[in-house]
């Protein structure tokens, strides 16, 4: 295994999700490649601006680059504009990722039904095996 992609939460605080891919990257001796997604397609439809969401991904990415590093990995960070799972796929097709690693859904059944959760996405639609983490 030479590169594991992982798809970080714009705004989200995951250290458990940076520990698992740590210790994946470690037992493999894999390179670490994080990614996260401001999850808007068309700004003009957003209450948002596309500034505020790019800022909480730009933080999320400093935030697992520099956990990962500090545990000894050699790890790097994109921020990406656009939908969360086309995004996510795309990355890990450019960076020829071995494996794409994701937290797990902390919404409840039945947002999950209504929202969609990206993990599933993920699952359904990658060429590459996807591993979901769970915060323990």
């Amino acid at each position: 295994m030479r590169r594991i992609v992982v798809a970080a939460k714009a705004g989200s605080d995951q250290p458990w999700l940076a520990d698992a891919a740590a210790e994946l990257a470690e037992q493999t001796g894999a390179g670490v490649s994080v990614v996260s997604l401001d999850g808007l397609d068309v700004e003009a439809l957003s209450p948002t601006p596309r500034s505020e969401f790019r800022e909480a991904a730009e933080r999320t990415i400093q935030d697992f680059v520099e956990r990962l590093r500090s545990a000894g990995v050699q790890a790097d960070g994109d921020v990406r504009s656009g939908a969360v799972v086309r995004g996510v796929l795309l990355y890990a097709e450019e960076k020829e990722a071995d494996v794409i690693v994701c937290g797990a859904s902390t919404k409840g059944k039945v947002a999950r039904r209504v929202l969609g959760s990206v993990p599933v996405e993920l699952i359904q639609r990658a060429r590459r095996p996807v591993l979901v983490i769970s915060p323990s």
